[in-house]
This record gives C-alpha cells, structure tokens and sequence, in this order.
C-alpha cells in the first residue's frame, strides 16, 4: 500500500506526517503554525473517524512527544510498527515507510544512557 504523504521536520525536530492534500485534517497546518493543542483535537476527531492512518498516528505521537508525553508517545509509535507498512513521499522526494518513521520517533524517545 503506498499513501501519498508528506513528511517534514516541525517544531522541535518531530519527525511529521501529512497526506499532500490533507494539512488540516492531518493537524499539518496547526503544527506548522506552533498550535500543538489545536493539533492535537484535530488529530484525536481524525482518529475517531479513521483510526488506522498512520499519518494521524505519527503526527498525535510526535505532538505527545513533543508535550512531555512520552508514554503515550510511544504507544502510538508502537502502533504504526503493528500494522501494515505505508509508503510516505518526504517534501525532498525520497519515499519512507510509516514504520520507518515511526522507529525514528521511537529512538528519539529512548533514554540516553551512559557507560564507563
């Protein structure tokens, strides 16, 4: 399955997803803007709507990251390497897969630790 979808970097170094056509739904236009609770009800009426996009999934989990909710961040994240891969177009023109994305924002979530 292939979705025509656009990832860029936004606020703070998350790694976002949105459909080409789509920024609003997607919270794309209110991330853009720095509106991260208005992205955050948007994305959470998407996913009552369609709970399986990925795109929805990787934007809320990079917004919860991004909020100091790495939990939620990271079960959402978990979820997108559940299901099937989606192909995702980057603004550079390399194409990502949705698990790709979402593990990058997984080891951005992971502790650092140090070693003697």
């Amino acid at each position: 399955m292939r979705a025509v979808a656009r990832v860029a970097m936004i606020v703070a170094g998350m790694t976002m997803a949105v459909p080409a056509l789509a920024g609003e739904r997607t919270g794309y236009v209110q991330i853009a803007a720095g509106d991260l609770s208005g992205a955050e009800r948007t994305l959470q009426a998407e996913r009552r709507i369609f709970p399986d996009r990925p795109e929805l999934m990787l934007n809320l989990a990079a917004i919860y990251a991004a909020t100091n909710r790495a939990s939620e961040a990271r079960s959402l994240y978990s979820d997108v390497l559940r299901r099937d891969v989606v192909q995702m177009d980057m603004p550079s023109g390399a194409v990502v897969s949705s698990h790709a994305v979402a593990q990058a924002g997984l080891n951005r979530l992971a502790p650092t630790m140090a070693s003697r």
